[in-house]
């Protein structure tokens, strides 16, 4: 199996990107890189830089959404680490095929131009796993090219 290629991003579950802005710009000296919302898995990202490093602030845009019961059960903080992989699909089938429990079938469509799929804690050693694809026009890190 290929290694990752690099950390993506980081996913932290918050109630409010509003409220820990601050934090993260002021406190840490992040970059602030915008905001979007992924309807369909019901959440705003609010985009961070540190250095190579995205980190990704999930509020729930509705309150059945997954980061919501995530929030509820074990309250706002890391929610699941991002890596970076070549042929997303084929890696899907290789984790499978090593027995790998997998959230995601499939890829599918994610914040930041990414393809992404997720694979279960419990095959992860308790920590949400993501894999990520740039899509066209990004390079590895999920930086948009010149």
């Amino acid at each position: 199996m290929k290694p990752v290629k690099a950390i993506n991003h980081i996913g932290i579950a918050v109630k409010s990107i509003d409220d820990q802005r601050p934090f993260y710009e002021a406190t840490l000296g992040a970059t602030y890189e915008g905001r979007e919302t992924v309807a369909d898995q019901k959440v705003h990202v609010g985009f961070f830089r540190v250095g190579d490093i995205r980190l990704e602030l999930l509020e729930p845009s509705e309150p059945d959404s997954t980061v919501a019961k995530f929030i509820e059960k074990k309250g706002e903080g890391l929610h699941h680490i991002a890596y970076t992989v070549e042929d997303i699909e084929g890696r899907i089938a290789e984790l499978k095929a090593g027995g790998i429990r997998m959230i995601d079938e499939k890829s599918r469509p994610g914040s930041h131009h990414l393809n992404i799929a997720f694979l279960h804690p419990k095959s992860s050693c308790g920590v949400l796993t993501e894999i990520c694809e740039p899509t066209g026009g990004h390079d590895e890190a999920g930086h948009q090219g010149a």
